[in-house]
This record gives C-alpha cells, sequence and structure tokens, in this order.
C-alpha cells in the first residue's frame, strides 16, 4: 500500500513518509513533550504483540528510503498512533484525522490539554471553583467570558506573538 499523491497539509503531506512523520511530530508520550523516537515505537510494538520492527525499518519508512510497508505494520503503527489504517493511503481521510491532529497539537501548545489533565478527579465544587478562576483571569485579561460550549479555533495564529483566541471568539 502507497500513500495517495494528494491531501492537505492537515494531514501530514501526501507521502506515507509525510504521514507518519506527522504522527511521530504531535502524538507523544503521555507526560513527556518530546515525540517518541523511532527505537522506541519499535520496541512498544513489540511489547504491545505486533509485528516485529526494528528502529531502522521506521526510520527508513519516515525518510521515504523505503515506502511500501506490509499491511501488517500499517495495522500496527495505525494503532499504536490511534488512527484508522486508511490515514496513510486515504487522502480524505488523512485531512480529517490530520485536522484532529492539529486540534491536539494546538492544546498542547496553549496549554489547555495541561490544565485539563490536572483537572482529572477534581469534585464537582472544586471545577466550579476552577471554572470561575479561569473566568476571572479571562476578564482580567479584556476576554469575554468563554461558556465551554464551543470548538476549537479553527486555525493557527498568524504569529507566535499574537495570542491564541480562547472559547467564544
Amino acid at each position: 500500500m502507497q500513500a495517495s499523491d494528494h491531501t492537505s497539509e492537515a494531514g501530514g503531506g501526501e507521502s506515507l513518509a509525510a504521514r507518519l512523520n506527522h504522527l511521530f511530530e504531535v502524538i507523544h508520550p503521555a507526560g513527556r513533550s518530546r515525540p517518541y523516537s523511532s527505537d522506541e515505537v519499535a520496541a512498544l510494538l513489540q511489547e504491545q504483540g505486533g509485528p516485529t520492527v526494528s528502529g531502522t525499518y521506521l526510520w527508513q519508512l519516515r525518510t521515504g528510503r523505503r515506502d511500501n510497508p506490509t499491511k501488517r505494520h500499517l495495522e500496527a503503527l495505525a494503532d499504536f498512533f490511534g488512527v484508522p489504517v486508511a490515514y496513510f493511503f486515504d487522502a480524505e481521510v488523512a485531512r480529517r484525522v490530520g485536522t484532529d491532529l492539529d486540534t491536539l497539537r494546538r492544546l498542547r501548545e496553549s496549554g489547555v490539554q495541561s490544565v485539563a489533565l490536572r483537572a482529572v478527579g477534581l469534585s464537582p465544587k472544586s471545577m466550579d471553583a476552577v471554572l470561575a478562576m479561569i473566568d476571572r483571569v479571562r476578564e482580567l485579561e479584556g476576554l469575554p467570558p468563554g461558556t465551554g460550549t464551543e470548538s476549537a479555533p479553527e486555525s493557527t495564529p498568524s504569529s507566535a506573538s499574537e495570542p491564541v483566541p480562547g472559547p467564544g471568539q
């Protein structure tokens, strides 16, 4: 199976290598800001009962030196990264998944994911207090109150110096 030659940037690019690299760039181990290495993924695939692959083989796929992995390898990689196997060869699936991955990246970069993970296990009363504090900080920064019902922004700011829009903007 080879990657389709036409997909949007949101899918990570048009080649298998670009799509695989996009997964490596965006999906990180829990609690760690740096991505998996090819060697780590190879070892974890084997630990999970997947096919035996080497870090070198994954590196070759990521650099385009090899571009025709087996169906079993693609299935294992898709399962590992939590994406449908069609991500690797279907442009529309790659676009949809890529959009979700880009949202994940924006959440991580904005610190939202960190806040959400810290909130796990808090009582409803404590969550109300946290939300009230967030609303107060938004007010102090001149932002409208967030309702928590809006979806994440569709595009990233055009420059790193611009503030990241909050909910409702």
